[in-house]
């Protein structure tokens, strides 16, 4: 498989005997969207800055597009656009007038400019003085001067934080956008498990600076859901718990209109209610219990301390 970023045994410390990143494997695969994620103080944005070049790292063990970052450096940087945390940005300037700018400093044509606003959704906002943007528009001004270069890798730290759900919507949609419709491989960091299941191909788990858990999204969700169970909320369940007991041996009575089954992927889930549905049970909602967040916790609750 072609790999956007490898890592071989990454490791970088900030003081003696503290590890801030540790002997950490990324393989991200070209074409995808990776979740980096991890509580805050994982090691996510050093790990960032190592890829980029921000931080100093003396091993030749960095690999970006199949080209080694040490040898490479600078030229491979032409072929990522970056943005960690929160964006630079000229408040004063438009929108159109800051991605001028960065084209100036990187002596690079301005003939992407129009092409870019539209992308990130800010073409009818283009002339408008950056201090009136909301800070949804103002990441996503951010994304576009990451996209100035037409990078084939896009690394981003944390960039819903801090938004409303509708700024959250907006940049998730546009990644998904960026990936599908461009073919832009996404790496993205985020403390945020329900919000990188709703965008991402595959998932990378980091804690106290070593890689928990690496794979694929679909993988994920079934090894999170091997053990678990579904709470279905069935009006007058006392009448259908002999039934559904004779067609489903596990399901079990949990509280008053409720009944729980076992499931190890998350197609059984849909397969009940399917079969609930046919019978013509009366199913009022459903909940998981053992699922995505609580597999995760339990994942950085192994660890007695955090970075």
């Amino acid at each position: 498989m072609d790999y956007s970023i490898e890592t071989n045994d990454l490791n970088f410390s900030f003081a003696q005997n503290r590890k801030v990143v540790d002997e950490l494997n990324l393989r991200v695969p070209q074409g995808s969207i990776y979740g980096f994620l991890g509580p805050n103080g994982a090691g996510k944005t050093t790990t960032i800055r190592l890829l980029t070049g921000m931080l100093a790292n003396e091993r030749d063990n960095i690999f970006i597009q199949g080209k080694s970052l040490q040898k490479f450096s600078p030229s491979i940087f032409k072929s990522i656009g970056c943005l960690i945390e929160t964006p630079s940005l000229y408040l004063h300037l438009t929108g159109k007038e800051n991605l001028r700018l960065i084209t100036t400093l990187r002596n690079s044509d301005t003939g992407r400019i129009e092409n870019i606003l539209a992308t990130v959704g800010l073409a009818d906002a283009a002339n408008r003085k950056v201090k009136e943007y909301s800070l949804g528009m103002k990441q996503r001004l951010g994304i576009g001067m990451a996209l100035l270069p037409d990078p084939q890798l896009l690394i981003l730290d944390e960039p819903v934080n801090g938004l409303d759900p509708n700024g959250i919507i907006e940049i998730r949609e546009l990644l998904i956008r960026l990936n599908k419709q461009e073919g832009k491989t996404v790496f993205i960091s985020s403390h945020l498990l329900h919000e990188i299941e709703k965008s991402c191909t595959h998932i990378g788990i980091i804690n106290r600076g070593a890689l928990r858990y690496e794979g694929t999204l679909e993988a994920m969700k079934n090894t999170a859901y091997a053990s678990g169970e579904v709470v279905f909320k069935i009006s007058e369940a006392d009448q259908w718990i002999e039934p559904l007991q004779s067609r489903f041996q596990m399901a079990r009575r949990h509280a008053q209109d409720e009944i729980i089954f076992p499931f190890k992927a998350q197609d059984d889930v849909v397969q009940i209610n399917q079969q609930l549905v046919e019978m013509q049970v009366p199913v009022a909602g459903i909940h998981i219990r053992g699922g995505l967040e609580e597999w995760f916790m339990q994942i950085i609750s192994n660890d007695k301390q955090t970075v």
